[in-house]
């Protein structure tokens, strides 16, 4: 989705973005991250930052593991952000982070953060007859749904969970979002490409929520696009939330839960 990308560098162009000051990379794993690995991130001077996941097929190990953390330092945010949907995973990574620095920075100073008291997974409100479509494997959903008597249909790129969860209906089918009343879709789609597919799918869903860690951008292009809900990370202390990655420790001490909901957002700062 362009949108994202177009809107982080439009704010770029009003406001003063700082430089990187920092930016962290966990070790790379062949055939998939460990969860304490899962994500990088990058802190701008003053202290914003942007998390992005870390989803490099195996092939592209070789250039993950290449990166120089030092190299970062003091480039300009926007020189990474202007990569971002293009076809390599690598850089898509890089954009990623970059657009949620820069969108987290204008957080800060246009005051722009929202409530972070706000459970973004209640908002769905499920409720027993639901059809509630999961795109991407999210598992704090099957603990909330553990006693609803909603249906649950999750669809994924990964075939292997097809047959590690038998008795939960996982399908490689993005179409059967249509018959879906609720859908919750992980951040990751913005990332592997796929969101402008699982929203076309989406047109009966009365609600619809993405969220995940690297859903830390203003929500302005996914409003405009259907989208009710993003809840994801918003980071008070970049330099922080590096040295717990680093550390493979809880990220509580460097973020808050981030939480916009298209019926109270007045939109992001992008005129003067």
């Amino acid at each position: 989705m362009t949108e994202v990308r177009d809107m982080a560098l439009g704010l770029a162009s009003r406001f003063q973005i700082p430089k990187i000051a920092g930016i962290v990379f966990p070790p790379f794993y062949e055939g998939g991250q460990p969860k304490d690995c899962e994500f990088m991130a990058m802190a701008l001077e003053g202290g914003a930052g942007g998390i992005s996941y870390v989803l490099l097929p195996d092939s592209g190990a070789e250039d993950y593991r290449a990166l120089k953390p030092q190299s970062f330092v003091g480039v300009r945010p926007e020189q990474y952000a202007e990569s971002f949907s293009g076809a390599d995973p690598l850089q898509n990574m890089l954009g990623l982070a970059a657009i949620n620095a820069i969108c987290q920075h204008v957080m800060r100073i246009a005051n722009c953060t929202p409530g972070a008291a706000t459970d973004s997974l209640g908002l769905m409100n499920i409720e027993d007859g639901d059809r509630v479509g999961m795109v991407g494997f999210f598992p704090p959903l099957l603990k909330y749904m553990r006693n609803s008597q909603a249906e649950l249909v999750i669809v994924e790129k990964n075939e292997q969970l097809v047959e590690r969860y038998p008795n939960l209906h996982v399908t490689l089918d993005v179409t059967e979002l249509n018959t879906c009343n609720k859908v919750l879709c992980t951040g990751t789609t913005l990332l592997n490409d796929t969101l402008d597919d699982v929203l076309q799918q989406c047109n009966a869903a009365e609600h619809i929520s993405l969220l995940g860690p690297t859903a830390g951008y203003f929500p302005d292009p996914l409003f405009a696009r259907g989208v009710h809900v993003l809840g994801g990370r918003f980071i008070h202390d970049g330099m922080l939330l590096l040295q717990l990655i680093a550390e493979r420790k809880r990220w509580g001490a460097a973020t808050q839960k981030l939480c916009f909901q298209a019926e109270r957002y007045e939109g992001a700062p992008l005129k003067a």
